[in-house]
């Protein structure tokens, strides 16, 4: 009888345990979001996600898309949104360069919740009625880029660069939105474009007349997996096995990073954004398969040791999780402390600098940031 009243009582303490934890997450009634296109893998995961939400706390939330990543990360700016959708872009957001290095901009506060890496991969879309094999062959090809959009176009210039290809080898093509430039891909506007694997326009032109191929980026050839990393070093090598023209039994040797990364800002509450993330992580089946590529969002799937350091609110929800380590905190700080040299640097230079015109002021900054980031003993990232 002893036995049976204590077990009750474990019984009563995990019900109420469980009951407390999910009175934790207190989301609030309306969010507004972020993502790239409509029907990209970025957009369906933010609706995923935002089912879920809507489902088990009312919460609704808007999905806004936007074709480049300044349109993506200025609602977070503001206050407008909660979590902009992002990819490598929220990593040239926090370094501050390209479109992120004018005078409006500089290096932000751009931290992670959680990401993405699933099946896909993340390379240069190619139509297979050009003959293009391989990525050398890209020579005198057009390769869309995206005005408004450096992560899309430095990561065009970095699987270029696996070949030792740059602009100057190929004809570039500019477009107004991510969208625009994928609908080119069909129309026989541009003969390649930088995209995931999963991302709708992709599978558009897979069947379309025009076909898709992936042409390989193979771990083992090293000298060019150097020339990628020089130009964007979030990059690493990926086997993906789904996506347009790809499948589990007829894989593809390429790239990834994590896609989408559901980004916030360092100045938004601990309380918030543990709620947000910790809600993603314990109701992670209730949107996993709701659209591709959300299994990446899996907790054991994440990411430890990026190039954006974790918000201390996910970081929260992360060591609940059973998934954060003492080595992940040493990295994480690390990069904290970036963000804080960055912020310095930009401060001292913007301020001195605030009447310069803007491709001076620009020019400037790179040689200022990297003066800083040696000087921290920091890797420049940008040679």
């Amino acid at each position: 009888m002893l036995h049976r009243l204590i077990a009750l009582a474990s019984v009563a303490v995990l019900t109420t345990t469980g009951a407390v934890c999910a009175q934790e997450i207190k989301l609030p009634p309306t969010m507004a979001v972020t993502a790239y296109d409509t029907g990209t893998a970025g957009f369906n995961i933010a609706v995923a996600v935002g089912k879920m939400m809507k489902d088990k706390y009312s919460t609704d939330v808007r999905v806004l898309p936007a074709g480049n990543d300044v349109a993506r990360l200025a609602p977070l700016r503001a206050g407008r949104a909660t979590i902009a959708w992002m990819g490598s872009g929220i990593y040239f957001a926090q370094e501050g360069v390209f479109e992120f290095g004018v005078k409006e901009w500089g290096p932000q506060p751009a931290q992670v919740t959680l990401s993405t890496i699933d099946c896909n991969g993340a390379s240069l879309g190619v139509a297979r009625d050009i003959g293009v094999k391989e990525i050398k062959d890209l020579r005198g090809k057009r390769v869309g880029f995206v005005v408004g959009s450096p992560a899309l176009n430095q990561n065009s210039l970095a699987i270029m660069a696996f070949a030792g290809l740059t602009k100057a080898d190929i004809k570039p093509i500019e477009f107004a939105s991510y969208g625009a430039m994928w609908k080119g891909m069909v129309n026989n506007d541009v003969d390649a474009a930088f995209a995931t694997t999963i991302t709708g326009p992709a599978k558009e032109v897979e069947t379309s007349p025009r076909g898709i191929i992936w042409p390989p980026l193979p771990a083992e050839d090293k000298a060019g997996w150097e020339r990628v990393k020089r130009v964007a070093p979030f990059f690493n090598p990926h086997v993906a096995t789904c996506g347009a023209g790809i499948t589990a039994s007829a894989p593809v040797n390429m790239s990834t990073y994590p896609y989408p990364v559901a980004t916030v800002y360092g100045s938004q509450a601990e309380d918030q954004i543990y709620a947000i993330t910790k809600a993603m992580i314990v109701n992670f089946d209730a949107y996993k398969d709701n659209a591709p590529g959300a299994l990446g969002l899996a907790v054991k799937a994440q990411s430890m040791k990026w190039v954006v350091p974790f918000h201390p609110g996910a970081v929260k929800a992360l060591k609940e999780a059973g998934n954060w380590t003492p080595e992940d905190q040493t990295h994480n700080d690390g990069l904290l402390k970036r963000q804080d040299v960055l912020k310095a640097a930009w401060s001292e230079y913007a301020k001195a600098n605030a009447s310069t015109g803007e491709k001076e002021f620009l020019d400037g900054w790179m040689t200022a940031r990297a003066a800083a980031l040696k000087k921290a003993g920091m890797p420049n990232g940008f040679e």
